[in-house]
């Protein structure tokens, strides 16, 4: 892929410069890193809600979701481990679109994301409006791998990749910013790579 004149159709996330966060190294790979297992997902039982601090709170099985429409974005991944991974074309649905679908009320202001097997990250909502975040289904053309987050991730580029939370089912809204498994565990609050946002400050 020629990163330097993505497609017309693809949201190119905003480049900050240097583009290599400070502590990182460039790879070609993509590295798995999870905690837990990988879940076993059954689409059949499978759904996605917006819920929390909403007045249209919204639930889509997989067939429903397929059908929303589409979106890709050309991004970087930073990982807290101090790995990047340049030019990754996401696949999936605009996450403010589908947030819009939802209504926020005005007292929403933060989003807690949450996956399988109780796995959580939060967010401030005007992140997750950004036009570059995406709810992924698909990486360089293909089917997301269940290694990498399969059915359904977030994709969040300007925040280190645990924010980009695996095998997601819900996204709450709330009022007030409550941290998630890793942001409990040691991990900044904020995850901003340019500024080594890696671990908190205990």
């Amino acid at each position: 892929m020629n990163s330097d004149k993505p497609p017309a159709d693809i949201v190119e996330s905003p480049r900050i410069e240097p583009r290599l966060p400070p502590g990182q190294v460039r790879t070609e790979k993509w590295p798995v890193l999870h905690h837990g297992l990988v879940p076993d997902v059954d689409l059949a039982g499978w759904d996605l809600t917006i819920d929390g601090l909403v007045a249209n709170g919204q639930r889509w099985n997989w067939e429903e979701f397929q059908k929303l429409p589409r979106a890709r974005v050309h991004s970087d991944i930073h990982c807290v481990t101090r790995w990047s991974r340049y030019d990754n074309l996401w696949e999936g649905v605009s996450l403010r679109s589908v947030i819009a679908l939802a209504a926020p009320k005005p007292e929403a202001r933060f989003a807690i994301i949450h996956a399988e097997q109780g796995f959580t990250t939060n967010l401030p909502l005007s992140e997750l409006l950004a036009d570059d975040v995406l709810l992924a289904d698909k990486h360089d053309g293909q089917a997301l791998t269940p290694e990498h987050g399969w059915p359904l991730r977030l994709v969040v580029p300007r925040r280190y990749f645990w924010k980009s939370a695996k095998w997601i089912r819900r996204i709450e809204l709330v009022d007030h910013d409550t941290p998630g498994f890793w942001e409990r565990n040691g991990y900044h609050n904020e995850a901003d790579p340019w500024r080594e946002e890696r671990f908190a400050d205990w």
